[in-house]
């Protein structure tokens, strides 16, 4: 069962019991983003803050839509405790078969409307998130649309944008982002605007397309159709040409202006820092807001993982990896973005280990992969989606003297979130990544191979049979 809203989804995820309903109220600065913050970090529930401080009732915020994957799961109409490698397994399924949106003539996102003068963006419960943080933002869990001028291309992509006036949105689309690209080669050289929709608080598996880093072409509404098993359907914006899911919260219309620019950040990231954003930040003038009735604001507090960012965000990505390492022949069974690595490592499982395959998948990945740093490649014996298997296979298959192999990826490539990089390196933004062959090599014997100490491989399949028969029965 696909849901068209954010509404149905927290009714279901109060069945799983994957949700707080927050009736105390809590204040818009810092306090909100605080318990939120907390939850994250305890791999807690979602959270549906009912009442807000200085806004009427009925305006709300819904915190850490898919924090978990007990969320994701729920999310694509799965049981709440369905494996994680399954989780992964459906979603490419469903990838695999995008839908078409279907164009509808109105929808609850346009229950209200606030036309040129009479925008305002404080009018929602926008959070402070992080103490320290450049503004409120609006944008945590929610993403832009924007349309190439040359083609029917339409691109749903991620970012934050915080609250810069009354009628004015700061964004900072990353270097090399699809938003970022097409602002900068197509429009700032006519010195004309861009048109753009800033969407918050549409439905969960939307969200998480528009996370997916699709290549340039390919429209994320189809892969968000493909999540539902239906046509997602899209109304027209009020003061531009672009579709919007009808379902959302608020739709925020405007234009990037060329020659305008505005502060933004800084703020707590993804990383698990707070970064001090880009130097390039762009001004949005906002022309139209359309709103449902008593709507709730979408908040992903990032930070030290777990969090949205971490497991709905990185799905995508690890299975648009996966697809590429195969189609280079590479032997890559699963491939796992894990949220313990903030976005910065890679779990590879492969059937055929050793240096010439660990050399192919770093030759295989573009220049921007230098954002994943660590790319940790095990044997078809290790689950991928077990960080306790992976740990053990780095720390005891992988030779510092020889399994190591590092590569360096040319001037901005980096990633401008990275923690570690110093205030010089951020200018320039070269990158590198490192790839831990964690695999036997196969020139090696496989009768001379060290026999794994685990439940399934040292005992006989007899005994393994009696002892899972038996398990309650001992007292467990």
């Amino acid at each position: 069962m696909a849901f068209k809203d954010n509404r149905d989804f927290i009714e279901a995820l109060k069945e799983s019991g994957d949700v707080v309903v927050v009736n105390k109220e809590v204040d818009w600065d810092l306090e909100a983003g605080a318990i939120a913050r907390h939850a994250s970090e305890q791999e807690g529930p979602a959270i549906l803050f009912e009442k807000i401080k200085d806004y009427p009732d009925g305006y709300r915020i819904f915190a850490t839509p898919v924090g978990t994957y007990r969320r994701v799961a729920v999310a694509l109409g799965l049981p709440a405790d369905t494996p994680i490698k399954d989780v992964y397994k459906v979603y490419e399924q469903r990838a695999e078969n995008p839908i078409a949106p279907r164009v509808v003539e109105g929808g609850p996102c346009k229950e209200n409307k606030m036309l040129g003068d009479e925008v305002d963006l404080y009018h929602f419960p926008t959070p402070m998130c992080h103490d320290g943080d450049g503004g409120r933002y609006i944008g945590t869990w929610g993403f832009v649309v924007c349309k190439d001028p040359d083609s029917d291309w339409v691109n749903w992509g991620m970012y934050r944008f915080h609250i810069n006036s009354q009628r004015s949105l700061a964004m900072s689309p990353a270097p090399g982002s699809n938003l970022g690209s097409l602002f900068r080669e197509k429009f700032m050289p006519q010195n004309r605007p861009m048109p753009i929709a800033a969407v918050v608080g549409a439905d969960p598996l939307c969200s998480i397309a528009s996370s997916a880093g699709h290549p340039v072409g390919q429209s994320e509404v189809f892969l968000a159709g493909g999540l539902h098993q239906e046509p997602v359907e899209l109304v027209k914006c009020e003061t531009n040409d672009l579709m919007v899911p009808a379902h959302s919260e608020v739709v925020i219309e405007g234009e990037i202006l060329p020659d305008v620019s505005a502060a933004e950040g800084p703020f707590g990231e993804y990383p698990g820092y707070r970064s001090p954003g880009f130097e390039a930040r762009l001004y949005c003038r906002v022309k139209g807001i359309g709103f449902r009735n008593s709507p709730i604001l979408t908040m992903s507090n990032l930070g030290v993982p777990p969090d949205d960012s971490h497991v709905g965000g990185c799905i995508s990505i690890s299975i648009s990896l996966k697809n590429r390492l195969q189609r280079k022949g590479l032997p890559v069974l699963d491939v796992y973005q894990n949220p313990e690595g903030a976005a910065f490592m890679l779990i590879v499982r492969v059937s055929e280990g050793g240096p010439e395959v660990v050399r192919g998948i770093a030759d295989s990945f573009g220049i921007r992969r230098a954002w994943i740093s660590k790319i940790v490649v095990v044997d078809e014996d290790v689950d991928a989606f077990d960080m306790r298997q992976v740990l053990h296979a780095l720390a005891v298959k992988c030779d510092p003297a020889t399994d190591i192999l590092v590569k360096e990826t040319p001037p901005g490539t980096g990633n401008p979130f990275s923690p570690l990089v110093s205030v010089e390196e951020l200018k320039t933004l070269k990158g590198s990544m490192a790839y831990f062959d964690c695999t036997w090599d196969p020139k090696r014997p496989r009768d001379e191979l060290p026999l794994k100490s685990s439940f399934d491989s040292i005992f006989p399949e007899e005994i393994r049979k009696k002892i899972l028969t038996n398990w309650s029965k001992y007292g467990f």
